[in-house]
């Protein structure tokens, strides 16, 4: 390995171990509901972002669709509990699991499909499984699921009085995304999925087994984004189809890595502390209109972004590093 990509690569460590240290102390001091509300808001969807951009980033293979795997941990752990009583903590491993394996189930055929192929199809079955949630009876249908309150307690995930134990999850599990990352980058599935989203023919005549390089991301990147779910129902304490499986939560997914910088380590989380609290902000203050002036704003804001920097945000502060260390 390039000695300056592995001092990089240490430095990158020390600066999210800092990071993650200071995050931690920031809800000591700053005591509005609200603003402790968009945090944990940020930190959930950076580290989904984070789990998207494994496969859509470094693998290259695009997806729509994510808000399945989102929607399904989320039921998986509100179903479990309130019909039979099983732990949070459980339904959280279980609704990753099943993402997982429901990931290379239909990655099999799917990953056959290349370049806006794989796109649509990635929309179409999230909008199927959607459809199927809606209609089905035992999981509530489209009337979705209200998850009983039994007073606060790290063993049932449930808190009503604080919101920092929230935040201290999220940013938990922002670090694990981050780490996944960090540590898949430079391992041997790391340099396949970026031979495999340059030139998979390429890649493949080198000996790269593309087809089981994109199950693997596929399968990481659903489990983590599942477990994502699960806390936010947990955190809502009510979820139906719309509000977990919506095309919508596909798109925030991606677009923090998209414009923090998609393929890169940081961008996720610095596309996400910049969007989700813009987001949440231009809502709450001018979204009240009922003229849409806030998906103005933020769209605005977004093009502008684009516009400004197409490669990604985290160019303006991450030195390039050499190829050769890839």
């Amino acid at each position: 390995m390039d000695t300056s990509f592995a001092r990089s690569r240490r430095r990158d460590l020390i600066v999210a171990f800092c990071l993650a240290a200071t995050a931690a102390v920031v809800p000591l001091f700053v005591k509005d509901v609200y603003v402790q509300n968009i945090m944990v808001l940020t930190l959930m969807w950076g580290a989904l972002s984070q789990s998207w951009n494994i496969l859509s980033g470094y693998c290259g293979q695009i997806s729509l669709g994510h808000a399945m795997y989102f929607g399904i941990g989320a039921y998986t752990t509100a179903l479990l509990f309130t019909k039979f009583g099983v732990l949070p903590w459980f339904g959280m491993l279980g609704g990753g699991i099943i993402s997982a394996v429901l990931a290379m189930a239909l990655g099999y055929p799917c990953f056959r499909l290349r370049g806006h192929y794989f796109v649509i199809a990635t929309i179409v079955i999230a909008e199927i499984v959607l459809l199927l949630f809606h209609n089905w009876d035992w999981a509530g249908a489209a009337m979705g699921i209200d998850i009983p309150v039994r007073g606060d307690s790290w063993l049932k995930f449930q808190f009503t009085r604080s919101k920092l134990p929230y935040f201290y999850f999220a940013l938990a599990l922002a670090c694990v995304a981050w780490f996944v990352t960090w540590w898949l980058e430079d391992s041997k599935w790391g340099y396949w999925w970026r031979a495999v989203k340059d030139n998979p023919d390429a890649a493949e005549s080198l000996g790269v087994v593309v087809f089981n390089s994109k199950m693997g991301a596929a399968a990481v990147s659903a489990f983590l984004v599942a477990v994502g779910g699960s806390f936010y129902g947990q955190f809502v304490s009510y979820i139906d189809p719309e509000s977990v499986m919506g095309f919508q939560f596909s798109l925030l997914m991606a677009l923090p890595a998209v414009l923090g910088g998609i393929g890169t380590l940081w961008g996720p989380l610095l596309g996400a502390v910049i969007l989700i609290p813009l987001t949440e902000l231009t809502r709450s203050f001018i979204g009240g209109s009922g003229r849409g002036v806030d998906l103005i704003v933020y769209g605005g804001l977004i093009i502008a972004i684009s516009l400004a920097r197409p490669q990604g945000l985290v160019g303006l502060f991450s030195p390039r590093r050499k190829e050769a260390a890839r």
